[in-house]
C-alpha cells in the first residue's frame, strides 16, 4: 500500500512539474517566434492550468478507466467551487469582478448544463466531444476580441511610464526550450500514468469504485494547481485573480480537456447511472448558486467559504458512506436533503434578493439621470435655432423703423 501511495504522489508531483516546464518553454517558443503574447496567454497559459486534468483524462480514456476520467473532469469542477474557492474565501474574503458575473459565469453554468444533456444517453459520442472543442475555440475568440483593447491600454501604460523593459520576462536560451518542452511533456505522460495505474490500484485494495476515487482524490489532486494559485493570490491581495482562475479553470475542464481527451479516444465516454442521478445534480447546482453569491456584494466572505468547505466535505462524506454501505447514509442524506439544502438555498435567496432589488434601483436611477441629461441637451439644442431668428428680426426691423420717420418728417420741412 505504501508503495502505491509513493507512487501517487510521484504521478502528481511529475503533473505539476510536467505542466510548469511545458508551459514555461511553450510560452518562450511562442514569443521568440513573433507570436502575440495575448494569444499565448489565452492558449499556452490555458493550456498549463489544465494540464494535469488533461494528462490524467487522456491516459485514463486510452487505458479503458472512462470513470477516472469523467470523475476527474467533475471531481475537479465541484473541489475547485466548493474546496478551493472555500480555502480562499476562510483565507481572506474573494472579491468578484462584475465581468465575470456578467459573461464567465454563465458561461461556465452554459457549459455544465451541457455536459448533463451529453450525457443522458449514457454517454458522450465523439461529435459530441468535437462540439465542445468547438465551444472551446469560439471561447477563446470571445477572449481574444476581449482582451485586445485591454492589452493595448496597458501596452500603451507601460510605455508611459517607461517600464516596458522591466516588466518583460527574461527569455530564456533558444537552445534551453526544446529539451525543456520535451521533458515537461515526457513528465506530463508519467505523471499521468503513474497516478491512475496507482489510483486503480488504491480502488481495489479499499473496494470503493474507480469512479469515487476519480471524483475525489484524483481530482483533488489535478487541481493543486488551483489551490496554490487561490491561496497565493489571496495572501498577496489580489483576490479578483483567484475566482476568475478558478471559473475558467472550470471551464476549460469540460471543453478542453474533456472535449480532447474524448476525441483522443475513438470510443463514446460511457457515462454510469449513479452520475446522472446525484453527482451531475451536484455539480450543476453548485455552478448556478455560484451566480447569486457572487452577484452579492461581489465577494465570497468567509461565511460563504466556510459553507462551501461544509457542502464539500459533506458531498465527500455521502460518497464514501455509499461506497461503504453505511447504515448512517440514509439519515445523513435525509438530513442533507430535507434540511442543509434548503437551509442553505434559503439563506442565498434572502441574500440575493435586497442585493438584486437594490441593483436594480441603482440601475434605473441611473437610466432614468442619463435620460433627463440627454433630454436637456435636446431642449438645449431646439431652443437655440427659436432664438437666432428673434434675433436677425430685430436687426432687420431697425432700418425699418428708422426709415419710416425720414418720409414722414420731409412732408414737414417742405
Amino acid at each position: 500500500m505504501l508503495s502505491i501511495v509513493f507512487w501517487f504522489v510521484l504521478g502528481l508531483i511529475a503533473l505539476i512539474a510536467g505542466a510548469e516546464l511545458f508551459v514555461r518553454s511553450a510560452s518562450s517558443l511562442a514569443v521568440r517566434l513573433g507570436i502575440s503574447k495575448l494569444i499565448v496567454g489565452l492558449t499556452v497559459v490555458a493550456f498549463g492550468t489544465s494540464a494535469p486534468e488533461l494528462g490524467v483524462s487522456i491516459q485514463a480514456g486510452s487505458s479503458g478507466e472512462a470513470d477516472i476520467l469523467l470523475g476527474n473532469i467533475v471531481g475537479s469542477n465541484l473541489s475547485n467551487i466548493l474546496l478551493i474557492l472555500g480555502i480562499g474565501a476562510v483565507i481572506l474574503p474573494l472579491r468578484v469582478n462584475t465581468k465575470l458575473i456578467r459573461t464567465d459565469v454563465p458561461i461556465m453554468i452554459g457549459v455544465t448544463v451541457l455536459l448533463f444533456l451529453f450525457a443522458l444517453n449514457g454517454q458522450i459520442t465523439v461529435w459530441e466531444n468535437a462540439t465542445l472543442v468547438l465551444i472551446f475555440i469560439g471561447y477563446l475568440l470571445f477572449l481574444y476580441q476581449e482582451n485586445k483593447v485591454a492589452m493595448r491600454e496597458i501596452e500603451e501604460k507601460k510605455k508611459e511610464t517607461g517600464l516596458e523593459t522591466l516588466v518583460e520576462e527574461i527569455p530564456l536560451p533558444m537552445i534551453a526550450l526544446v529539451p525543456m518542452g520535451i521533458a515537461g511533456l515526457t513528465l506530463l505522460i508519467l505523471g499521468s500514468r503513474w497516478l491512475v495505474g496507482s489510483a486503480v490500484s488504491i480502488a481495489e485494495i479499499l473496494g470503493i469504485s474507480e469512479l469515487v476515487i476519480g471524483l475525489t482524490v484524483v481530482s483533488v489532486g489535478t487541481s493543486l494547481p488551483e489551490v496554490v494559485i487561490v491561496v497565493v493570490a489571496a495572501f498577496k491581495g489580489e483576490r479578483d485573480i483567484a475566482v476568475g482562475n478558478i471559473v475558467g479553470s472550470n471551464i476549460l475542464n469540460i471543453v478542453l480537456v474533456l472535449g480532447t481527451a474524448g476525441l483522443v479516444i475513438p470510443e463514446p465516454i460511457p457515462v454510469q447511472d449513479v452520475m446522472l442521478r446525484f453527482d451531475f445534480p451536484v455539480l450543476i447546482l453548485a455552478t448556478i448558486a455560484c451566480l447569486p453569491i457572487f452577484f452579492t456584494g461581489n465577494k465570497i466572505g468567509r461565511i460563504k467559504g466556510g459553507t462551501f468547505l461544509f457542502m464539500y466535505f459533506a458531498y465527500v462524506l455521502y460518497l464514501f458512506m455509499d461506497a461503504t454501505g453505511s447504515p448512517l447514509l440514509e439519515p445523513f442524506k435525509r438530513v442533507m436533503l430535507f434540511g442543509v439544502i434548503p437551509v442553505a438555498a434559503l439563506v442565498i435567496l434572502i441574500n440575493f434578493i435586497p442585493e438584486y432589488r437594490r441593483r436594480r434601483l441603482f440601475y434605473l436611477a441611473a437610466k432614468h439621470r442619463k435620460r433627463r441629461k440627454a433630454e436637456k441637451v435636446r431642449q438645449k439644442q431646439e431652443s437655440r435655432p427659436n432664438q437666432e431668428p428673434k434675433a436677425d428680426k430685430k436687426s432687420s426691423s431697425n432700418p425699418e423703423s428708422s426709415s419710416n420717420p425720414e418720409p414722414s418728417s420731409n412732408p414737414e420741412s417742405k
